[in-house]
């Protein structure tokens, strides 16, 4: 994943940390509201930024943890913590090497972050995503589309996985596009329990917005593990 790169250059100006990327996308506020029927509590927030939703989980009375490979977003998404008076572990790595024990989170959040790799670093991650995370824990994640009006733009650097070495943003590096078939086949280990192909700010701009459950023994006489049964309590 190179893509942290241009990403660096956007978090160090104060215009790169306004606007969307300091507020909490509605999706993930929504999702939290299940996650707290779950009993969830230690969440880690992954490509965190400049901490939108790392610092939001831990206003929200959870444990928040939050990682970036932009020393640059970690460093404002710390200082904008201390300015709040939050708790948040905030850590710069590779999100292939992720610095966690196993079992460490009941949830995991990637929003607009996953999809800068190829399928065999998304394959990496997903490992060290599943390692992270208890039996029945929640993964949430936005994947590119290949409804979005940018697939199939610029070079063809993998299956799927386009980089437009003319681009002024985040598109000079390896961005991959999915479609439903493909959030299966990328995420072995994991149950998908919701996935929508969402337009975003931009006509054309579609996401899938998934929500997936690490696989772990089922409760008794269910197809789901303990945290998707107790939310449907």
């Amino acid at each position: 994943m190179t893509a942290h790169l241009y990403w660096d250059e956007v978090w160090r100006t104060d215009s790169g940390r306004t606007g969307d990327w300091s507020r909490p996308h509605p999706w993930v506020v929504d999702e939290a509201a299940r996650l707290r029927r779950l009993g969830a509590q230690d969440v880690l927030d992954l490509g965190c930024g400049v901490g939108r939703h790392a610092l939001w989980f831990a206003e929200a009375g959870f444990t928040s943890f939050g990682t970036d490979a932009s020393e640059a977003a970690v460093r404002a998404a710390g200082e904008e913590s201390e300015r709040r008076g939050l708790r948040v572990a905030l850590d710069i790595g590779d999100f292939a090497e992720l610095p966690y024990p196993d079992d460490s989170f009941d949830y995991v959040l990637a929003f607009n972050v996953v999809y800068h790799n190829d399928e065999a670093g998304l394959g990496r991650v997903i490992d060290e995503v599943r390692r992270v995370l208890r039996p029945g824990g929640i993964y949430q994640s936005t994947m590119l589309s290949r409804r979005n009006h940018e697939y199939g733009r610029g070079t063809e650097v993998s299956p799927n996985t386009f980089r437009q070495p003319g681009a002024a943003d985040d598109k000079v590096h390896p961005h991959l596009y999915v479609d439903a078939a493909d959030l299966l086949r990328l995420h072995p280990g994991f149950r998908l329990l919701s996935a929508t192909d969402a337009e975003h700010d931009r006509p054309g701009s579609f996401h899938w917005h998934c929500v997936f459950e690490s696989a772990g023994k089922d409760v008794d006489g269910t197809h789901h593990g303990l945290f998707a049964q107790r939310a449907g309590e």
